[in-house]
This record gives C-alpha cells, sequence and structure tokens, in this order.
C-alpha cells in the first residue's frame, strides 16, 4: 500500500531522530574537541539520487549546506557500478567538500535487501590534516596539508589499509586524526541502523518515495516564501580586513517572483594567503543567510537549497580556483551573510540583524618546548571562541555566540586538558556591544598563557579588527577586536607568531552592532546593562543619554 501524506509526515519526524542519533554518535566517538565539545559537525541523510533529504540539527551550516553539494560528487565519482554494500567513501577535497583540508567528509551507501537505496553522509573538522596546520600563511593548498581525494576507505567492509598509513605518517596527530576519521565512519553506520529499523517498521524497500514528498513540500514552500518578497534589485557592500589588504565585499540580490539570484561579482580578487573561499562554502552561508530570513520554518534539504541561485565570479575570493589556499576560508565565509542580509534589509525592513562579529575567532596553538633539546612532548591545540552578534529589530544581540557558524565554545577545562596551556581569564567585554534601540552583543576577553617549560606559536585567524560591526538604522557599530599580549603590545590579527613562556596572548573580540537610535532605548534596559556591567557608566550617558 503506497503511504499517505500523514504516514510520511510521521516518517519525516521519524527521520529527524535518525540523523540526530548519526550526530551524537559522531559527538560521543570524536577525539577532537572540536567535535566532541563545539558540535563542528554535520550529518545527513541524502537519496539515491544523492539529494539531502534530512540533516541533523546539531552541525553548522557550512559543513552542511555545502555536504548537500558533496555527496554529488561523490556519486559521480565512484559511480554506480562501483556501489557496494559495505563501502565507505571518503574525501577532503576544498572544492568538492565543505571548503578546506581540514574538515574530512564520509559517505556511506545504504543499502535494503541488497538494493542501494541512499547514502548516509557526514563532515567534522580534523585539528590536524599535516602541512602549516590549520592557519592563514599558506601561497597555495599543497602547503596547507594532505588532501584526500574522492576515494574508498572500505571496500565491502574492508578498510584501506595503506591509506590509514599515508595519513598517520603525514600529520602531527596520527591517533586523534585517525580515530576522527573512524568516528565518522561510526556515525554513518549508527544512522543506517536506525534508518533500516525504521523502514521495518512501516514495511517500506526504499526511500524514494519518502524522499520526493520531503524535498518536491519543501521547495514549494520555499518557492513561496520567495515570491513573498518584493520584486526589485537590492544591493549591498561591505569592506572587512582580508591578510594584508582590505577586502571587498559586494552582492546584488535580483528577485522576481518565484526567482532569486544572489550574485557577487565586484567582490575582490583572490588573495595570496589562505583566507580564499572555494564557491560550495560562499553558496552554503550564502544559501543560509537568505533561508534564515525568508523561510526559517522550511525543513532545510534539496528542496528548500535548490530555488536560491548563487552565484560568484570563477577567481574572485568567494569562488576561489585551485590550487589557492584556502585554509581559513570560514573568515570570509561566515561574513558572507552579513554581506546578503544587508542587501535583503532593503527588500524587507525590520527583518534582518545589525552586523555581528560573525567570523569565529578560532585560534591553533602549536605548543614547543621552550629549550631546543628539551624533551617535552609537542602539543596541538584548538580552540573556537565567538564575539558578539548584531543587535535584532526586536530583540538584543547575543553576547560572544557563534552566528551563523552556530558552533558551541570549547569549555577551558577541556581545552585545557589537551595542550600545556593556561586560560587565565575569559569573560564578556565590558561596552563591546553597539549602542541602539537594541544593544548589539558582547565579544569576550580572553587570556592564555603557555605553561612552565612551554612557548607556543599561534594561528591568528581574526576579523573585525580593522572593520567592526556596523550597526542598522541608526544604531551604532560594535567594538573592534584586538590582537595583542597582556602588557599591550599589539600582534596581527593574521598569520603565525610566538607567544614565549611567562607571556599572555590578549584576544579582544568584537561586539555585534546596535539596531535602532540608542536614545530610543527603553531606560530600564540601560539601567539593567549598567548594572550587569555590560556597558559603561560613560556610555551610558554618552551613548544613551542616561543621567542616573
Amino acid at each position: 500500500m503506497t503511504p499517505s501524506g500523514i504516514d510520511y509526515q510521521i516518517m519525516w519526524n521519524r527521520l529527524i531522530a535518525v540523523v540526530e542519533e548519526q550526530a551524537t554518535t559522531l559527538i560521543r566517538t570524536a577525539f577532537s574537541t572540536s567535535v566532541r565539545e563545539a558540535g563542528d559537525l554535520s550529518a545527513g541523510l541524502f537519496d539515491r539520487s544523492a539529494r539531502m533529504i534530512a540533516q541533523a540539527v546539531t552541525g553548522t551550516p557550512g559543513h552542511v549546506n555545502a555536504m548537500a553539494e558533496s555527496v554529488g560528487h561523490f556519486a559521480a565519482e565512484i559511480g554506480a557500478q562501483s556501489i557496494f554494500e559495505g563501502d565507505v567513501y571518503i574525501t577532503n577535497d576544498p572544492w568538492k567538500g565543505t571548503g578546506h583540508l581540514h574538515d574530512i567528509t564520509m559517505v556511506t551507501p545504504v543499502f535494503r535487501s541488497g538494493v542501494h537505496i541512499g547514502y548516509f553522509a557526514c563532515t567534522a573538522h580534523v585539528v590536524d590534516i599535516g602541512g602549516r596546520g590549520f592557519g592563514p600563511d599558506a601561497g597555495e593548498v599543497f602547503e596547507e596539508g594532505l588532501l584526500i581525494p574522492i576515494s574508498k576507505f572500505a571496500e565491502r567492509g574492508t578498510v584501506n589499509d595503506f591509506m590509514l598509513k599515508i595519513i598517520r605518517e603525514n600529520v602531527r596527530t596520527p591517533d586523534q586524526t585517525v580515530g576522527d576519521i573512524y568516528s565518522l565512519a561510526a556515525c554513518n553506520d549508527a544512522g543506517n541502523r536506525r534508518l533500516q529499523a525504521m523502514l521495518d517498521e512501516f514495511d517500506l524497500a526504499d526511500i524514494d518515495g519518502l524522499s520526493d514528498f520531503i524535498i518536491d513540500a519543501s521547495r514549494r514552500a520555499t518557492l513561496k516564501a520567495i515570491a513573498d518578497v518584493p520584486d526589485g534589485v537590492f544591493d549591498n557592500t561591505m569592506q572587512v580586513d582580508g591578510y594584508d589588504t582590505p577586502t571587498h565585499m559586494q552582492v546584488r540580490l535580483k528577485v522576481s517572483g518565484e526567482d532569486l539570484l544572489a550574485d557577487f561579482s565586484g567582490t575582490s580578487g583572490m588573495s595570496a594567503f589562505g583566507v580564499n573561499v572555494p564557491e560550495v562554502y560562499t553558496r552554503a552561508y550564502a544559501c543560509y543567510a537568505l533561508k534564515c530570513a525568508i523561510a526559517p520554518e522550511v525543513p532545510n534539504n534539496t528542496g528548500s537549497l535548490d530555488p536560491f541561485l548563487i552565484t560568484a565570479p570563477e577567481g574572485c575570493i568567494l569562488a576561489a580556483k585551485r590550487p589557492a589556499p584556502v585554509s581559513v576560508r570560514h573568515v570570509l565565509g561566515h561574513l558572507v551573510p552579513d554581506v546578503v542580509l544587508g542587501a535583503l534589509h532593503k527588500a524587507l525592513p525590520d527583518v534582518v540583524p545589525a552586523e555581528g562579529a560573525s567570523a569565529l575567532w578560532n585560534i591553533q596553538i602549536s605548543a614547543r618546548a621552550s629549550e631546543p633539546n628539551g624533551d617535552l612532548p609537542n602539543a596541538e591545540v584548538l580552540m573556537f571562541n565567538s564575539g558578539g552578534t548584531g543587535a535584532r529589530p526586536a530583540l538584543d544581540g547575543l553576547s560572544a555566540t557563534a552566528f551563523p557558524s552556530g558552533v558551541s565554545t570549547m569549555s577551558v577545562e577541556a581545552t585545557e586538558h589537551v595542550g600545556p596551556i593556561v586560560v587565565w581569564r575569559k569573560e564578556l567585554r565590558e561596552g563591546s556591544g553597539g549602542a541602539g534601540a537594541r544593544r548589539g552583543g558582547l565579544g569576550q576577553i580572553i587570556e592564555i598563557e603557555p605553561r612552565a617549560g612551554y612557548d607556543f606559536y599561534f594561528n591568528a585567524m581574526f576579523d573585525r579588527v580593522e572593520n567592526p560591526a556596523r550597526g542598522r538604522n541608526g544604531g551604532s557599530d560594535g567594538a573592534a577586536g584586538r590582537v595583542e599580549l597582556a602588557d599591550g603590545t599589539k600582534l596581527r590579527s593574521k598569520g603565525r607568531q610566538l607567544v614565549r613562556n611567562e607571556e599572555r596572548l590578549k584576544l579582544s573580540l568584537p561586539g555585534g552592532g546596535g539596531y535602532g537610535d540608542p536614545l530610543g532605548r527603553d531606560r530600564d534596559l540601560v539601567e539593567a546593562d549598567l548594572r550587569a556591567g555590560l556597558i559603561t557608566v560613560e556610555q551610558a550617558k554618552d551613548d544613551y543619554g542616561y543621567e542616573g
């Protein structure tokens, strides 16, 4: 009997539980703190045509939406004739995966009664993949680490041991990196077991009908939401720090009926350093921004992503060509939503937030013995940190919150556990949120010191230092970020730098922009901010006209 629409709706709800358990398995088995503490991952189910049906709530838009394209590359390169039960496929190709070498994507074909019916896929950020390490200093992708082309990690249940040997010999953290690869495979396997149980329960031989139902319904709902946006052409530009020179980002939204195009023509050309962004990652975050504002209630799948047409001229910094360095593609990639939402604001006033810190303030630390011949072990530490989000039309911005990536901050305890560092300070940065009728979210102040016997190198990959988040509708800009030693010595916001023993690295993370005229902020809210230490007495007076 053919399932009804109600049956499919019940199955859809079950699918969400299936992919969420898939993601939870990855979190529980991962070796890297970026996965198990921060949730820097994606997980999802695809049909046999490589269309994404469902994604786990846990994960980042950059991983999820890029993975939605990636599985199609796997299907094409492996070929239907070479897909076998028990296979597991792998890649970290930035242009066919999720944008840089540190993200490993694993795809596992799903079989039922010997017939191929779909795929499970997942992605996670590994702490080390060799090369220069996670940082922006490389001149080509070849310097950034080991590139694993789309290939079979396992065939018919047998793991490719030679591949594992190559990986182990090319990374600084072999046990951790290989352990994460196995956890990715286990994640897909967990999803498969749950899916098979669901299909048994509903007596289904495949997922074709369910996939068509979900994707078609999502596409119709998204097209209807786009049609509600006023027709027109809406432009926005934004200058960001870049590496050695500022980067100009530009978008033009063209809306006509159910058609929506975001065109990034006019954006700066590629950088000589690793802040370049493969177009797959640009599309991922541009789609995310548009969908959040226009169709937030529609499930995220191929049906809801396809209606958004995103283009960038090949060779611009948001559509980097091989072999451009792309290691920290997230820095500019996370700023793409601010550019897109700024244009959409002109079509839909009082819907989108002010600009925020947006780009994560990730820091990769390489701890080394202070003495050249010291016998202390080396360590690699990755720490995720977030500034403030932009204020919203009806609400203040969120402090120390990752938007648009959505990852969690790693705890200090977990970070100190994996490497010889001490985090002496991690607190909200008073006064960093832009003033407005709705205040921008606050950044953080973080101080990190190497433990006795160690120095550390860190790869800076920070933005919003020279170009703070802009307020909207009369709101003030958020505070710019700063990178320095605790004694005030200024450091660069991009690139590899040294912190010696007994020195402290001090990071002052940027705040989000304010929304609306600050003089329109409710007096009670200003007083509450003062009591909480979110603004200073001087700010209350100067920005909000508060006299006490």
